[in-house]
């Protein structure tokens, strides 16, 4: 079976899925803008192509039936965060953005390119993501949510706040089950400790990916906003996305506050139980130290003292080394320091 490329169109307000034989190149009509619909007849009129690691038969044909090469996915990584969104030497619209990708490792960060080129969309991904899953089943029973591939584009970030929206609340959940752990009345062991901080840290580390692709989000649609590619409902929707981006942030900073409190929660009772450590090692030496003395001081005077010619001169010297342990310990069991 010939490789297949995804390209969506709308008919009747709804965004209905084709295939493509990479094989068989279509002839796309070229637009007069970057947000023109379509013109000259042909089979399909994608508002969208999209590319899930695409292979190089793949890019020959967007090469052959669109006249555009698209991003290289290995270079994602490489791009400085000043110049993830441009516009190319041929007058398209190019912008990268992160989102969320859930796995067995847990949930990470996926860079897709767009290009936004004759009235087109064009998405480069490495992999499925929820996001645009979650797209295409709502534009399938949502008529007239999308009318362009502007539309698509703004829906797809808008999607993303509210996955982020999701994320956060769950990470929420899953701090206040932490919470309640750390402060419980009977305290953290060591190694209860370092599963709380590992935890703890994996939070922290989700967090700040969201809040980085918010930021990146945000990044994205300033810029559409600079080009002045948005007008009427599409300059509505995007700046309603910055609004919902704005309360994400106050958000995500309210829970670095309380990862932040729980590390140091954590650590202070990691340091509790080494005080406890550290407390019995001087009360042992305190303790300790008068029958040292007794026994140091008696073992070394043969002339003047009386274990030559006593015969209970030895089991004196131990009596007295019990007590001088027995009184010290009685005394810090009677201030609550050996508690």
């Amino acid at each position: 079976m010939p490789p297949m490329v995804n390209w969506f169109e709308i008919i009747d307000g709804r965004l209905s899925q084709g295939k493509a034989d990479v094989l068989a190149p279509l002839k796309a009509p070229v637009a007069d803008s970057l947000t023109a619909p379509l013109t000259s007849p042909m089979t399909a009129r994608p508002v969208w192509v999209d590319f899930v690691a695409p292979t190089q038969a793949e890019r020959r044909w967007a090469r052959d039936t669109f006249d555009m090469v698209l991003p290289d996915e290995e270079d994602f990584g490489d791009i400085e965060v000043s110049a993830r969104v441009f516009v190319d030497a041929r007058g398209a619209l190019q912008l990268h953005s992160n989102f969320l990708l859930d796995s067995d490792e847990g949930r990470r960060s996926i860079t897709v390119g767009f290009v936004l080129r004759d009235g087109i969309l064009f998405s480069v991904r490495s992999h499925d993501l929820p996001v645009f899953r979650l797209l295409r089943l709502r534009a399938r029973n949502q008529p007239g949510a999308l009318l362009d591939a502007l539309d698509v584009l703004l829906d797809l970030y808008a999607t993303d706040a509210e996955y982020a929206a999701d994320a956060l609340e769950e990470l929420y959940e899953d701090l206040e089950t932490t919470s309640h752990r750390v402060l419980a009345a009977g305290g953290l062991t060591d190694a209860g400790a370092a599963e709380v901080l590992a935890r703890v840290a994996k939070h922290e580390d989700l967090n700040g990916r969201i809040r980085r692709n918010m930021m990146d989000t945000r990044r994205s649609l300033s810029f559409l906003l600079r080009q002045r590619v948005l007008s009427g409902h599409h300059l509505e929707e995007a700046q309603h996305i910055l609004r919902d981006i704005d309360s994400l942030d106050s958000h995500t900073a309210f829970l670095f506050d309380k990862t932040n409190f729980l590390m140091d929660a954590t650590v202070g009772f990691i340091s509790i139980n080494q005080n406890k450590i550290v407390k019995l090692f001087s009360v042992a030496s305190v303790a300790l130290l008068p029958p040292t003395l007794i026994a140091s001081v008696y073992g070394m005077n043969f002339v003047h003292m009386p274990e030559l010619n006593w015969v209970f001169g030895y089991p004196m010297a131990i009596g007295l080394m019990l007590i001088s342990v027995g009184v010290p310990i009685w005394l810090f069991r009677r201030r609550g320091w050996l508690g």
